[in-house]
């Protein structure tokens, strides 16, 4: 008899390569055993290696697409990717806990495409911290970290941020100790994960399918420690699939 999965949502950009955005975050849920549901945030028009513009879809859309999903299923977990900016994360944030106070929210603060389109160069550090309140852990890259706060290191943002939700740096853009990510607990312990894959390749939107992974564990009743370390496994098997820019989705 085949179980019943759990319903996740995915709140992403449309990225035509399947290799980032809402395409990989659903194929990452697949994977892990847990039902993706998609709400687009953004529609881009790139490839692996190039990002040409984007168009954005307003908060009002975004919420109506989420609410027809709503009549239909339940869920608990939400990851979000790209948003326009913090003030639509934040109207999306406080609609989702107006509806389900037990929501938890993954976001995966992308600032910049890795084809090095840059979405967002100033960061009201007020308006963030009020709205990290809200969501549960948050996964920055290390370059995304020192955009996201006044200090002038990534883990001193990052152990700042940790005070208002949880905070998973993650360190493939390291210069020391490259792939060793630090999960930073808001009650102030920190836990370090090693890489364990020696043979990976850069992956266009490993940081996407890292913050669905940990969402559909999270979903499956992982705790935090555990769920950050399989997604990191998880996303170290996509690294290593192949030695395109594109990784292979195994179930």
């Amino acid at each position: 008899m085949v179980s019943k999965r759990l319903y996740v949502l995915s709140i992403a950009g449309f990225d035509p390569s399947g290799g980032a955005g809402l395409l990989a975050d659903v194929k990452t849920f697949e994977s892990n055993k847990v039902y993706g549901l998609g709400v687009i945030s953004a529609n881009t028009f790139q490839n692996d290696t190039e990002f040409e513009k984007v168009d954005w879809i307003s908060a009002e859309k975004i919420i109506e697409q989420i609410a027809i999903l709503q009549k239909r299923f339940e869920f608990e977990f939400v990851k979000i990717g790209l948003i326009e900016n913090l003030e639509i994360l934040g109207k999306i944030v406080s609609y989702l806990i107006s509806k389900n106070a037990n929501t938890k929210i993954i976001w995966d603060p992308i600032l910049k495409a890795s084809a090095g389109f840059e979405f967002h160069k100033q960061v009201d550090t007020v308006l963030l911290e009020k709205i990290c309140k809200q969501i549960f852990v948050i996964t920055p890259n290390i370059p995304e970290a020192l955009s996201l706060g006044s200090f002038k290191h990534a883990v001193e943002n990052a152990k700042h941020l940790s005070k208002y939700c949880h905070v998973f740096l993650k360190g493939g853009h390291a210069e020391k100790k490259v792939g060793y990510d630090t999960l930073f607990l808001k009650e102030g312990k920190q836990f370090s994960f090693r890489p364990k894959t020696k043979n990976i390749f850069p992956k266009h939107g490993s940081g996407c399918v890292l913050s669905s992974a940990l969402t559909a564990n999270l979903a499956k009743g992982e705790d935090l420690q555990r769920a950050c370390l399989k997604a990191k496994q998880y996303t170290e098997r996509i690294l290593s699939s192949n030695k395109t820019l594109l990784g292979y989705h195994k179930i």
